[in-house]
C-alpha cells in the first residue's frame, strides 16, 4: 500500500485531546467501511448488552465491538474464523484503535458445516425432525401461502408453474431470504399463516446460492417455526444438492421452488384422468346394481301380476340405458367445464350429491317393485310342502299361503 502524504505541519503543537480527536477523524474518514478476516478470541458480553472481543491472526490483533441490537445470525465462539464488516475508530481514553462491527459471518465452509452438524444433532435430539410429526399435503389446496422474496426468481417460478398445472389462489408473505434479518422474517411468515389460518399449505422458498447465503434457513428460529406449523409446510430452498435444516423440519422437502409448486397441485391432465376413472367406477356400480335388481325381480314367479313385473323390468332396462347416456353426457360436460373452472372441488361435490340422490331414488324404486308390495295389493302366494310355488289347481294340496301380513299354514 502507498504511504499517504503527511498533512500536519511538523512545528504545529496540539493538545493531547486535539491530537486524539485529529487521529480519530483521520482513522474514521480513511476507513468508513472495511472487511477483515480473522479468528475470534476474548469474547465478553457486558451488562449493557454490548459485546467486546478480539479479531486476530498470526501477525496481529484488533479490538472489536458489537453494539447491542446488532443482528448476529449465529453464536460467537472462541477460535471461530469469521469475516467482519465495520468501520475503524479510536478510543482516546486508552490510546488504542478498534473496529465497530456492523456485520459478521462465518469464514470457510468447514466451520459452517461443523456448526450446522452440531445444531442438527441438537434439534434432532429434541424430536423436531421425527417422521411422526410429518403431515400429509392436501390433495387440492384452494389457497397456498408462500414465504419468500417478492422480487426473487423463486416466487415467479412458483407462480408460473402453478398457472401451468392448476391455478389456485396464492398469498405471499414478503421476506428477505439473505442477510442478518432473513431468519426472523421467514419465521415470522410461517407464524403469520398459522395464526391467520388462511391457507391450506405453506411453501418456504428461495433460489440457489452459496452455503453462506442459505444459512438463514438453518437458523433455530426458522427450524422451530417450521416444526411447530400445524399447516402442512414444504421447503423449497436452493437446488437439489442443497440441504438446509428447515428441510428436516418441513413436512415435505422439494429440490427447488419449482419442484415445490409441482408437489402441491396436480396437473389438469391428472385431474381429467381421475375424473374419468371416478365416473367409470360409478357407472359400473350402477350397472351391476341394475342387473342384480332385474335378476331378483325375474326370480319372483307370480301368475297374475307377472306382466306387471315384466313391465317394471323393462323400465329398469330403459333406465339403465338412460343412465349410461346421462353418465356419458355428464362426463362430456365435466370435460368442458374443467377448462374454465378453477373451483373443481365444489363442482365435484355437487356432482357427487346428485349421484347420491339418484342412488337413493333407485333404491326407492327397487323397494316399490318388491313382490311384498304385490302381496299388499291383495294377492297371495301358494306353496306346497316342499315350499315350491303352486301355479295350477292340479299340482297337489297346498301347504302354506303367504299374504302380505303373514303366512297361513294348512
Amino acid at each position: 500500500m502507498q504511504k499517504p502524504e503527511p498533512f500536519v505541519k511538523p512545528d504545529t503543537i496540539f493538545s493531547v485531546t486535539d491530537a486524539a480527536s485529529l487521529l480519530k477523524g483521520v482513522v474514521e474518514t480513511a476507513f468508513p467501511r472495511i472487511k477483515i478476516r480473522g479468528e475470534l478470541s476474548q469474547i465478553t458480553r457486558a451488562s449493557s448488552g454490548h459485546m467486546y472481543m478480539t479479531v486476530k491472526d498470526a501477525g496481529a490483533a484488533i479490538s472489536a465491538i458489537i453494539w447491542r441490537g446488532t443482528p448476529i445470525a449465529f453464536k460467537l465462539e472462541e477460535g471461530m474464523e469469521v469475516v467482519v464488516t465495520g468501520r475503524f475508530t479510536t478510543y482516546p481514553a486508552r490510546s488504542n484503535y478498534q473496529i465497530i462491527i456492523n456485520e459478521i459471518e462465518m469464514a470457510g465452509v468447514g466451520a459452517i458445516l461443523k456448526m450446522l452438524e452440531e445444531r442438527k444433532q441438537k434439534l434432532a435430539a429434541e424430536g423436531l425432525f421425527d417422521q411422526a410429526r410429518k403431515k400429509p399435503l392436501p390433495q387440492l389446496p384452494q389457497r397456498i401461502g408462500v414465504v419468500t422474496s417478492p422480487t426473487g426468481a423463486a416466487f415467479q417460478d412458483i407462480q408460473n408453474r402453478l398457472r401451468e398445472r392448476f391455478p389456485v389462489h396464492v398469498i405471499l408473505y414478503p421476506a428477505t431470504v439473505q442477510g442478518t434479518t432473513a431468519a426472523a422474517e421467514v419465521a415470522a411468515g410461517i407464524e403469520y399463516f398459522n395464526r391467520a389460518n388462511n391457507v391450506d399449505v405453506i411453501i418456504v422458498a428461495r433460489g440457489g446460492g452459496s452455503l453462506e447465503d442459505l444459512l438463514p434457513f438453518s437458523e433455530e428460529i426458522v427450524v422451530r417455526a417450521a416444526a411447530a406449523s400445524h399447516i402442512p409446510l414444504i421447503s423449497g430452498v436452493g437446488h437439489e444438492p442443497d440441504w438446509m435444516l428447515i428441510d428436516f423440519a418441513a413436512d415435505v422437502r422439494a429440490p427447488t421452488p419449482t419442484g415445490a409448486a409441482e408437489m402441491v397441485v396436480p396437473t389438469k391432465l391428472a385431474l381429467f384422468q381421475e375424473l374419468d376413472n371416478m365416473w367409470t367406477r360409478l357407472s359400473n356400480t350402477f350397472t351391476t346394481r341394475l342387473v342384480n335388481a332385474k335378476s331378483r325381480i325375474e326370480s319372483v314367479s307370480i301368475k297374475s301380476p307377472r306382466q306387471l313385473v315384466m313391465e317394471h323390468a323393462q323400465r329398469l332396462d330403459d333406465m339403465g340405458r338412460t343412465m349410461n347416456i346421462l353418465i356419458d353426457n355428464k362426463i362430456a360436460i365435466a370435460h368442458q367445464r374443467m377448462d374454465i373452472i378453477a373451483g373443481f372441488p365444489t363442482i365435484l361435490q355437487n356432482r357427487m350429491n346428485t349421484l347420491n340422490q339418484s342412488i337413493s331414488h333407485l333404491g326407492q324404486m327397487l323397494q316399490s317393485l318388491s313382490y311384498k308390495n304385490v302381496l299388499a295389493r291383495g294377492y297371495a302366494i301358494v306353496r306346497d310342502a316342499n315350499n315350491n310355488i303352486i301355479s295350477r289347481t292340479n299340482t297337489g294340496t297346498p301347504a302354506t299361503i303367504e299374504f302380505a301380513d303373514g303366512v297361513l299354514k294348512l
